[in-house]
């Protein structure tokens, strides 16, 4: 795919995903959680210009602290969101004010990152970005699945790491 195209995929990915974590979502522990991850990783690494081939060292390094920091933001996002469990036994999550800090600061590592290439002269895909989301989306997904599965199904609440015991989030209606 074009860069604009990567681009836009990036943005809208980001959207949505953002729009839909902030209010309140039952989690599926079946689900194929794993989907859309895989499938932005496959669309990122089909790009040939991944790295680039001038700079393959500082390229391959600048996307190795690119999954680095997806990941990291990936847990952070996971663990700073907050689960609890309805009366009918299912486990619902919304993120916190500290999910929104992780996401803010992983965007300014980002920017930072690109920021550093650019200096050193390195040309930088859109791809390395989509990969860096996947692997963000991918531990989050899978963190969120593991914290769900080790509910027991009593009603109660679950708070995000750090944030005390705070009252219950009611679920919004669609």
């Amino acid at each position: 795919m074009s860069g604009l195209v990567n681009a836009l995929v990036i943005v809208a990915v980001v959207a949505v995903v953002i729009v839909r974590q902030f209010g309140a979502r039952r989690i599926d522990t079946d689900r194929r959680w794993w989907l859309l991850p895989v499938i932005l990783g496959v669309v990122a690494l089909r790009d040939p210009g991944i790295l680039d081939a001038h700079h393959h060292t500082e390229s391959a390094l600048l996307l190795a602290v690119e999954l680095v920091i997806g990941l990291a933001t990936g847990a952070g996002w996971a663990w700073t969101t907050r689960l609890w469990v309805e009366t009918d036994g299912s486990v619902w999550s919304k993120s916190t004010k500290a999910s929104g800090g992780v996401w803010i600061v992983g965007i300014a590592l980002r920017v930072g990152l690109m920021a550093l290439g650019a200096v050193v002269g390195v040309h930088q895909n859109s791809s390395a970005l989509m990969l860096g989301l996947a692997a963000t989306l991918l531990v989050r997904s899978g963190v969120l699945a593991w914290r769900a599965q080790s509910f027991t199904g009593a009603a109660g609440s679950a708070p995000a790491y750090g944030l005390g015991m705070a009252r219950p989030v009611p679920k919004e209606r669609a």
